[in-house]
């Protein structure tokens, strides 16, 4: 039976991503408080967010630091407009990103959210190629199965089907490269024998419509919604060597792997490239505020730089631009990354949470795999592990494991069969003890075979 709360939240609340219907069965969680990697509902009932409240939460829920920078800010501004106008917040940020965003990269253009940040990365390419004598250059190319947002620029790169086929007599016409699958090669690799062979695809695609390509977008290392895939660190680099050839810029989409995600600061420094455009949200504020930020480089602004009669300004804004509040919050985030050391430790834990899920999981008939970079370690559950075959879909199998995780206080939230755990850096060995503990009850007694 509902509570009240969950009764007048679903009178008039349509929840993100969801088919409300479910809600039937299971409503809404309404949360009354946070701390740290728990999530606490009206009922007193916790919850351990190892998703990180969609990746976005960094350093714990309600971090004192964040909070007292945050409440600092207010009594001094809360917002102003962006155009024409400034505050010392952004300026700190952006000299602070200046000196750990990859080499290169120097001017920074806000936005409120990730799929914005894109959006704001696809016009700045095209619109540079036009400014630069280069109209045709208008289409983008991007990997199958990436997800870079739900705006209908983003939406358009991304290529999984669950939230784009519907609506792709509306979207822009991609040059889509079949993606790198490290757990179904169709090279018949390994991850320790791959060679990125299947780059050649995307050499391919690349020579035959250099023309007409104004960027490549992608997602570093880890594309996320498509079942946390990750990928070898050369076929980065390939695709770096492969833009500079052919005149393509490159736009990575660091918005979910940002910030230590990957176990580096960002997935561009495994592969020791810069992208000629990078797109950072999520974990840039610790999951406070929404903030996203389209980064690039002194070339591409140039192009944009002149007397305002040539009508070469990009024109591009949003309300919130560079909001104060969110600033004050990403500065803080980046002061506790650096003092802290939070990388540091970060990649010892990384090592003991792989190291207890493998010891539980590794054998187990239906987890195929145990993919990690980071702190991220994604289980793809299979029909047949000989096989790799998946389940019918109808059967739902990771949203039933899903339900059963929230009985036992445990925040899932996976990727159609693909389960994993993308806690906040700040996770201590205790958390991960009991987190693998409930997650292992969970698995054996849920019932595969039925």
């Amino acid at each position: 039976m509902m509570d009240p709360l969950q009764e007048r939240d679903l009178r008039h609340i349509w929840h993100p991503c969801s088919q409300m219907k479910d809600y039937e069965e299971l409503p809404p969680i309404v949360v009354d408080h946070a701390r740290g990697l728990y999530l606490y509902d009206t009922n007193g009932k916790e919850y351990i967010d190892i998703i990180s409240s969609w990746w976005c939460n960094l350093l714990g829920h309600c971090n004192p630091e964040i909070n007292e920078a945050i409440k600092a800010q207010l009594d001094k501004l809360e917002h102003v407009i962006f155009a024409n106008f400034s505050h010392e917040p952004a300026i700190e940020l952006c000299e602070r990103l200046a000196a750990i965003v990859p080499p290169g990269l120097s001017k920074f253009n806000f936005a409120d959210n990730g799929s914005s940040s894109v959006e704001s990365a696809l016009k700045m390419s095209f619109q540079y190629h036009y400014q630069t004598g280069k109209p045709e250059k208008k289409r983008f190319m991007a990997l199958s199965e990436a997800y870079h947002g739900e705006t209908l620029g983003a939406l358009s790169t991304g290529g999984t089907d669950i939230f784009s086929k519907i609506y792709k007599p509306l979207l822009l016409d991609v040059l889509r490269v079949e993606g790198p699958d490290c757990y179904r090669c169709s090279y018949g690799k390994t991850r320790e024998s791959c060679g990125t062979q299947c780059f050649e695809k995307a050499e391919a695609l690349m020579e035959k419509h250099a023309g007409e390509t104004a960027a490549f977008i992608v997602e570093p290392l880890v594309q996320c919604a498509a079942g946390m895939r990750i990928y070898p660190a050369e076929y980065l680099q390939k695709l770096r060597a492969a833009c500079d050839r052919y005149g393509i810029h490159l736009i990575v989409d660091e918005i979910a792997t940002g910030f230590g995600r990957t176990g580096k600061l960002f997935a561009c420094d495994h592969a020791g490239i810069s992208p000629d455009i990078m797109c950072i949200s999520k974990s840039l504020t610790g999951g406070y505020l929404p903030m996203a930020i389209t980064v690039t480089t002194e070339k591409i602004y140039n192009a944009f730089y002149a007397d305002y009669a040539q009508g070469r300004a990009f024109m591009h804004s949003h309300t919130y631009s560079g909001n104060p509040l969110a600033a004050s919050a990403a500065i803080a985030v980046l002061k506790i990354l650096e003092r802290d050391r939070v990388l540091d430790r970060a990649a010892e834990t990384a090592v003991y949470l792989h190291g207890e899920l493998a010891k539980v999981f590794a054998d187990h008939p239906h987890v195929g795999e145990i993919r990690h970079i980071g702190l991220i370690n994604a289980l793809e559950l299979v029909k047949d592990r000989d096989t790799k075959e998946a389940f019918d879909g109808a059967q739902r199998t990771g949203y039933q494991i899903y339900k059963a995780a929230l009985k036992e206080g445990l925040l899932l939230r996976p990727l159609e069969d693909v389960l994993y755990f993308n806690p906040p850096m700040t996770i201590t060995k205790s958390e991960i003890d009991r987190s693998v503990t409930l997650f292992k009850n969970i698995i054996l007694a849920f019932p595969f075979s039925a």
